[in-house]
């Protein structure tokens, strides 16, 4: 026999060595039928059962054939992912939550990131992942409103995390009420007895820092008081540094800045420039990244739920893929306000 031959019988051999359903079911002592349903994450098999058979997949080392059963059940089991290219903290967050929650559900993540939130590149990019299969997409990360009028969206079932205006009868916002969260920040320092609360705003062309920017505004505007500066940083430690060193510390006594870097960009900038924290200005930022609480001066913050969102958002479009109409066709889930020392009672007069 040649050299050929025998490698030909060899991978013959080693194909046919590779379990089957069949061997499953008859390892495991059920159907075929049990076996295709516990693979499949159906419902309706007892926990006993489901244990059982799972327990001879990893004896047997068996592998579901996803392209058989796709061809079987015109099911994919695939998610689209379509987020902006960022090394910031919130949307990073949100895609390792929402791989975490689709696979929970039994389905796999493709994942396509955009350089810029343009309404061409984002239907590109959902184009793409339509042509992979997928079974229906989630936009998150997205910096501004958008406009996706492509009738071949239509039908495609979508969750964004941002507002999207688009054709698709299927579509679902679900986000963190950031307008809310930034109103219990503000709240608690008018509380503390302040009285001019400024506010260090991200990049307003993305939705989420002007939906901060006007939950401080609404906030204000329901206790009687009047605005105190307004200024703008790009998220960045860096920017929250550059945009302290430019307020009168005469004009207000708290600021809420709307992340946790460009706060503690600017509480250094207030300390370099004498000012003691929270004696001498109040700082409160928003997400409450790992690092917040165990800053020199712990922040005030506001939580987001990163995991609750990207639960809800993979909920939410599997109830879309299935057919089920969606109860709410905007979502905004609660934030909870962290104090910690980097607020306190305003001094004296309020400034």
């Amino acid at each position: 026999m040649n050299d050929s031959a025998v490698g030909t019988s060899s991978k013959e051999a080693s194909k046919q060595a590779l379990p089957r359903l069949a061997d499953v079911a008859a390892h495991a002592g059920v159907s075929s039928k049990t076996v295709s349903r516990v693979v499949n994450n159906e419902a309706n098999v007892r926990p006993q059962v489901r244990a059982q058979v799972l327990r001879s997949v990893a004896a047997l080392g068996y592998r579901p054939n996803a392209a058989a059963r796709a061809l079987v059940t015109q099911r994919t089991h695939q998610i689209g992912l379509v987020a902006t290219a960022s090394s910031l903290y919130g949307p990073t967050a949100g895609l390792f939550s929402l791989e975490q929650a689709a696979w929970k559900a039994g389905y796999g993540l493709t994942l396509t990131t955009v350089r810029e939130a343009s309404e061409a590149q984002l239907e590109e990019a959902i184009h793409y992942l339509m042509v992979r299969g997928v079974e229906g997409v989630i936009v998150s990360g997205v910096a501004g409103i958008l406009h996706l009028e492509t009738s071949a969206l239509a039908e495609m079932p979508l969750v964004s995390t941002s507002p999207i205006t688009t054709e698709s009868v299927k579509h679902v916002l679900v986000d963190s009420d950031q307008v809310a969260g930034t109103r219990a920040a503000v709240r608690h320092l008018y509380d503390s007895g302040h009285r001019r609360i400024a506010h260090l705003a991200g990049p307003l062309s993305w939705d989420s820092a002007a939906r901060r920017r006007d939950g401080w505004l609404l906030e204000l505007e329901d206790l009687g008081l009047h605005p105190g500066p307004l200024l703008v940083g790009d998220w960045s430690p860096k920017s929250g540094y550059e945009a302290a060193l430019t307020l009168d510390p005469t004009t207000a006594t708290a600021i809420v800045v709307a992340n946790d870097h460009m706060a503690m960009g600017a509480i250094r900038a207030f300390t370099e420039q004498g000012l003691h924290i929270p004696d001498d200005m109040s700082v409160a930022g928003f997400d409450d990244v790992p690092e917040a609480a165990y800053q020199m001066v712990p922040l005030t913050t506001v939580r987001q739920n990163f995991s609750s969102v990207a639960e809800r958002s993979v909920r939410e479009l599997i109830h879309l893929i299935e057919g089920r109409a969606a109860e709410k066709t905007s979502i905004h889930l609660p934030t909870e306000l962290i104090v910690r020392a980097s607020t306190a009672p305003c001094l004296g007069n309020p400034r």
